[in-house]
């Protein structure tokens, strides 16, 4: 159809296999467009960094034990990554890249990246603050993994 819009996202990449896709007509809202880019942009963070052999469940298991117990705030942000340059976040980053240099300063980003989340901010618009300030919004649910009726 010439004239039509739509967002297609397609990978078949090893075991990784993410299909996204939405055709664009009059009715549809901004908003719902960008839904569906921040789920196909969460799709994305997380594989770019595995994809690279990043271990990123140590790094996120690390953000976790820093972030425990904190008040999710701005002030604790400072307190947090004040702590991320300490010798245990070194060696958890050199674990967690099998100690391959090239890695380390992408790994460091991850788990930067992790630690702010943990503390309740992102970087990107996500599908959850998006349906909190649109809750007319729904998360499309994954094939396969709906409830049977």
């Amino acid at each position: 159809m010439e004239g039509s819009e739509s967002i297609d996202f397609m990978v078949k990449y090893g075991p990784w296999v993410s299909i996204k896709k939405m055709s664009i007509d009059p009715k549809t809202t901004p908003q719902e467009i960008v839904l569906h880019l921040s789920t196909i942009r969460q799709s994305i963070d997380r594989k770019a960094f595995e994809v690279l052999g990043i271990d990123t469940k140590s790094l996120d298991e690390l953000a976790a034990t820093f972030t425990a117990g904190k008040k999710k705030n701005y002030g604790t942000l400072g307190e947090v990554l004040a702590s991320f340059g300490a010798k245990d976040t070194k060696a958890a980053i050199e674990k967690a890249t099998a100690g391959k240099e090239n890695l380390k300063k992408i790994a460091t980003t991850y788990l930067f990246r992790s630690l702010v989340k943990s503390i309740g901010f992102d970087f990107d618009v996500t599908p959850e603050e998006l349906q909190k300030a649109f809750p007319e919004l729904k998360i499309p649910k994954p094939r396969g993994r709906q409830k049977k009726a």
